[in-house]
């Protein structure tokens, strides 16, 4: 995403629907089809891509993880990823 900074507005139809504009939806790196998330805190809505907010949280939930499970090196992740696909493929 683009480290930038502006201010957009946009109309709140009948049916609540908004159409994001063109430099947002470029901002968040969403296209036709993509989801966006919407988050809410107090007064404040931000609205981000939702593949992005999924994966970061992902990445919060699996903090430190790895190094309990004893995978102190990328060297270390990746060879458990090579092991664990051979040993699907064997099953």
């Amino acid at each position: 995403m683009m480290n930038t900074s502006f201010v957009n507005d946009a109309r709140v139809m009948a049916k609540g629907q908004v159409t994001i504009p063109k430099n947002v939806r470029t901002a968040l790196g969403v296209e036709s089809g993509d989801r966006v998330t919407f988050i809410v805190e107090g007064n404040t809505v931000r609205v981000v891509n939702s593949a992005v907010y999924a994966l970061m949280r992902f990445q919060e939930q699996m903090s430190g993880e790895a190094k309990k499970a004893g995978l102190l090196t990328e060297e270390a992740v990746a060879e458990w990823i090579t092991k664990s696909r051979r040993e699907e493929n064997v099953e």
